[in-house]
């Protein structure tokens, strides 16, 4: 075969491939046209919402999270969990913002259903925050051990208070330990309490709880 053949032959397959493609675009023009400019809209109107009423709403949450974050930290936890009347409670918020609240709204929640004695509301709350500040989640899980402690459940609180002392590397580690360790005295549990005493002496010993360790340990082995 000639070059001069193979050359026509390539130009007749390319041309055939240009006609085919020339006739499928004369053939769906307008379904191809329509859905060019569907994908236009569905752009446009996600923009339109991300920034005309989400942006706006998140930043109305906020402003209320404020508030409310300044009613809790006066320990005013019944207004900041339900209101009055001038601003919103977090409860309301979560209700009418939802996620645009932010995560630790749940924590807030807890910790003020806690402070007021509903202790398995606290608990409820407090088991939703799934946020990733770890000292936080930390936290949160000590209050639930705190809301058992308030439920009378001891061995819940206690497992609560181990969560929370070993959740990352947390500076209130010791706290949570103590907690753990002083749960096993009411309980009769002097041996766990006493490994507990010493847990915190061996990893934070320069924390007051690994200070007081001693004295607790001296008085748990002179009452065996």
């Amino acid at each position: 075969m000639s070059k001069q053949v193979a050359k026509q032959r390539q130009e007749a397959s390319v041309q055939e491939a240009l006609s085919k493609s020339e006739q499928f675009f004369s053939t769906y023009k307008n379904l191809l046209l329509y859905g060019a400019l569907g994908i236009i809209v569905l752009f446009g109107l996600g923009f339109a919402w991300q920034k005309l009423y989400r942006e706006p709403k998140k930043e109305e949450a906020m402003g209320q999270m404020f508030q409310a974050e300044q009613a809790f930290s006066n320990d005013r936890f019944e207004i900041a969990l339900y209101g009055d009347g001038n601003i919103l409670g977090f409860t309301q918020i979560a209700d009418e913002y939802g996620a645009l609240a932010g995560k630790a709204i749940h924590f807030y929640i807890g910790v003020c259903y806690l402070q007021l004695g509903d202790f398995q509301s606290a608990i409820d709350a407090l088991t939703k925050y799934s946020g990733k500040d770890f000292i936080i989640k930390a936290r949160a899980y000590c209050c639930i051990g705190d809301a058992y402690v308030g439920l009378n459940d001891l061995k819940k609180a206690e497992e609560f208070y181990l969560k929370a002392a070993r959740y990352h590397d947390n500076p209130l580690a010791a706290i949570y330990l103590q907690k753990a360790a002083i749960i096993n005295e009411e309980v009769g549990a002097s041996d766990r309490a006493i490994s507990l005493y010493q847990e915190i002496k061996e990893k934070y010993p320069q924390t007051p709880q690994a200070i007081e360790a001693d004295k607790y340990i001296a008085r748990l082995k002179v009452s065996e």
